[in-house]
């Protein structure tokens, strides 16, 4: 036997420390590009190798989960993590920090997928809701590391900074190891039929396109908000980087408010209300006269597109019980690979037409949304 609620916060704590791995490594760029004398395109093609990393931990930990269980893979991918940062925080060569990085990325991907299965598993009823509180650790741990960075900033030495982020890891990995969690599902291997006929099931890759494009939108307005802001309501860098932490702020309140508050409204609603808000924060977006109008649609925006993913994985741990880790490790990797594909997209877009068409791109995921959903809902026999 387990018990639930120290499981769940054993969940939490992963999710956090994801979470903080990711804001982490990109405050500290610079200090590494200047330490370690990178250009411009060194230090872009340093931190690619992480979404690599993340999708490789995201494609492994599934069938890992299922067969073996979660305990010895939170165990080692908190290790993993320590690990990583150690080396980024006192390596002073490149080719070893690239290492490292893909380290983070493939333990911090682990991470994230395994705290999402598990939460899923342990969650008889309301599987939507409890992911909701889960990812609400995510978003503390992206908008308080910046925060709590800025102000050791002129005490401690990045180096320092970043080893403490692995000493946590470390911590946390002892935690793991203590808790009692769920027997392994598929004890006796995973088997490959079920596999199989996981991977043909319509509604499993409708889920999957959902999340490409759940993925990529939330992708685009956090790598080119700041961007947008800039060019088109000629606003200042910390400005900007305001806006972004209104539109995480917005989807950690709505995470937090559908897990507790909202967790007993009917899920037809939940999304009509969540597309709504997408729709009203896009035209705040575009239409905006001045950057105020502008900052409250990010907010908007970040709250209607709070309950996609935790919805959808919901969906995938009901549909497939015995299965849960590989079926959230291939859904979560076609997520990750829209993330890309359309931010290169974006990129191309903006070079070539310009960065006022991110909105024009949102408004077209938010459409293959919207009719995916539907289609997933009929399919799935939802009724109010």
């Amino acid at each position: 036997m387990y018990r639930k609620k120290l499981v769940f916060w054993s969940a939490c704590t992963g999710m956090l420390l994801f979470g903080i791995s990711l804001i982490t490594l990109g405050s500290v760029a610079p200090d590494l590009k200047e330490k370690l004398g990178l250009t411009e395109i060194a230090s872009g093609t340093l931190f690619s190798i992480l979404p690599l990393g993340i999708l490789a931990g995201s494609l492994i930990f599934g069938p890992v989960a299922d067969r073996y269980g979660y305990k010895i893979l939170m165990w080692i991918s908190c290790l993993l993590l320590a690990a990583g940062f150690e080396g980024i925080a006192w390596s002073q060569d490149a080719g070893l920090l690239r290492i490292f990085i893909f380290i983070v990325g493939i333990s911090g991907g682990t991470v994230n997928g395994a705290t999402n299965a598990l939460v899923s598993d342990i969650s008889e009823h309301d599987k939507g809701a409890n992911l909701s509180l889960l990812g609400v650790f995510f978003g503390i741990g992206a908008l308080g590391m910046p925060l709590v960075l800025g102000i050791l900033r002129d005490v401690f030495s990045f180096e320092a900074i970043v080893a403490a982020v692995g000493f946590i890891s470390f911590a946390a990995s002892f935690f793991f190891i203590l808790i009692r969690y769920p027997l392994p599902k598929q004890g006796g291997g995973v088997p490959l039929p079920a596999v199989r006929a996981l991977i043909k099931d319509p509604v499993l890759l409708l889920i999957a396109f959902f999340l490409f494009f759940q993925s990529s939108f939330e992708g685009i307005i956090n790598n080119w908000t700041t961007s947008y802001l800039t060019s088109r309501h000629s606003a200042e860098p910390s400005q900007a980087l305001y806006g972004l932490s209104l539109f995480v702020a917005g989807m950690v309140i709505m995470r937090l408010l559908t897990g507790t508050l909202l967790r007993n409204v009917h899920i037809k609603r939940l999304l009509g209300a969540s597309f709504t808000m997408i729709l009203f924060g896009l035209i705040l977006l575009r239409t905006g006269s001045s950057l105020t109008p502008a900052l409250m649609g990010l907010m908007v925006l970040g709250a209607g597109l709070a309950c996609g993913f935790p919805v959808m994985l919901g969906f995938v741990g009901e549909r497939y019980r015995e299965l849960s880790g590989t079926a959230f490790s291939f859904v979560l990797v076609v997520g990750l690979l829209g993330n890309m594909f359309v931010n290169y997209c974006m990129g191309v877009i903006s070079q070539n037409y310009g960065i006022g068409h991110l909105t024009t791109v949102a408004f077209g995921e938010t459409l293959a949304l919207a009719v995916l959903c539907f289609i997933i809902l009929r399919m799935l026999k939802y009724k109010d």
